[in-house]
Formats: C-alpha cells, structure tokens, sequence
C-alpha cells in the first residue's frame, strides 16, 4: 500500500520558494504513486492562537478540544510521514506553526499516553534558512531548532523517527536576475534529494533522467521561473549574508 504523507507548508506567500518546495515535493510523492494530504496553514486560515477550549488539562487527558484543533488531529492521525516545510525567521519556525504544535500536538493526543498514538509515523522538519552552511554553523541555527523540533518535539511525543534538515542559501537578494531561476531549480533539486534520503520509500527512487521521474515534477520547476529568489557565494555577498540571515524577503 503507497504511504500517505501528510504535507505541513508554513508560509504566507504562494509564490515563496517555501512554497516552491512543498510543491515539488508534492509532485514527487504523488507522481510516485503516494497520497497526499496539504495542510497549507496560511490558506486554511488556521488561527494559532492558543485558547482556553484547547488548553491543556493536566487532570483530564480525555479533554474534548475545539473541533478545529480535532480535524487537525484526525489528518495527523491518517498519515504515515509528516512533511514539515517552512522559514526561519529569527531563529525560529513562524509563528503559525509553532501555534499549530500547540494547539493539535496536545496533551492527551501527541503526548501524556504511556503508548504513543503518534509511534511509528516519520517526520521530516525542511527549513529554509537564508544564510550560508558556515553562517548557519557559526550561530549554531541548526542545532537549536534540532534541539526544538526533533528533542522538544518530535521524540517527546513518541515520534524517533524525525529529522531535521535545512536548505541553505534561500535568501536570493544581491543576486543577479538572471541567475536566480537557476538557483531555485538546484534547491527545488536539492529538496527533491532529500525527501528521497530521509524518507525512503515516500518516493521510489529513480535514476537521473528517468521519465517518470520527469514527468511528476515538471510542473513544480516549470512555476520557479517567476519566483524573484538565489543566493551569493561568501565572496560575493558575505555582507548581504550577514545582514538578512534572519530576515525573509525572498524564501
């Protein structure tokens, strides 16, 4: 039976190389003979604030919670891989998706059992970070969200089988125009390679120039051509780097 992936996509703007991503990574589970289900939180209008209705209650772990937050919970419930994809902004997932941890990986649901209800799903969390590897290294980015996201999170609520990777080099600006199509292009590749190393068996796996491999992501690369977005080598734009690594304008 082909795996359900349940596709998590935490960005305002439809054309975001965030965006980007998730649908070539759509393409690619799909076109491979997988289902999947998009929860795009930003068109769905999924309000993160956490209130009373969907509070936890440390005496009750039966609470009833909002029928939002219980929608959310049956289509995590359905899946077999959770795809997160998503920007870094000030070192952080957005707001929306923390708020969404909050309010559907809840007590009593995702945590508080003494056998999971989430064990044996796979989760990767795909961050989008702006700066360059070395940057990244050196504010030590990536192992404070690994600490959040797969330690605070992930094996928290029962789920070993999560990974943390990240796309760097996806703030663009500084680079000429005429470049950045093919720059998207490799980290719409690079992204594509990744799904396939972190979750084998969401996708087959296909040799360079296979057709069907072609055929399921044409049209995610043919839609980057007017995504305004690349990055600079350290030579060309340590400056640039330096200054939007927390910033967002182009992912």
């Amino acid at each position: 039976m082909a795996a359900h992936t349940l596709l998590v996509l935490a960005h305002p703007r439809t054309d975001s190389l965030t965006a980007q991503v998730a649908a070539r990574l759509h393409a690619r589970i799909e076109g491979e003979g997988g289902t999947v289900d998009v929860l795009d939180l930003y068109a769905e209008g999924f309000d993160p604030a956490l209130r009373p209705e969907d509070e936890p209650d440390w005496e009750n772990r039966e609470k009833v919670y909002s029928p939002e937050v219980h929608a959310h919970m049956d289509r995590v419930l359905a899946a077999d891989d959770i795809v997160v994809v998503f920007p870094v902004w000030w070192f952080t997932p957005p707001a929306i998706l923390k708020g969404w941890i909050d309010r559907v990986w809840n007590y009593g649901f995702a945590y508080g059992r003494s056998r999971p209800r989430l064990a044996g799903k796979r989760l990767l969390w795909l961050a989008l970070m702006g700066g360059t590897p070395e940057e990244i290294a050196r504010l030590g980015m990536t192992d404070a969200l690994g600490l959040m996201l797969v330690t605070g999170i992930s094996e928290f609520c029962g789920l070993p089988d999560a990974r943390l990777r990240v796309l760097h080099g996806t703030e663009l600006s500084g680079v000429p125009v005429e470049l950045r199509g093919d720059r998207v292009a490799e980290l719409l590749d690079e992204a594509e390679r990744t799904l396939a190393e972190e979750l084998p068996g969401a996708t087959a796996t296909t040799t360079p120039g296979d057709a069907s491999a072609t055929a399921a992501t044409g049209s995610a690369v043919a839609s980057t051509t007017t995504l305004a977005a690349t990055t600079a080598t350290p030579a060309e734009n340590t400056e640039n780097t330096r200054n939007t690594v927390n910033e967002e304008p182009a992912r």
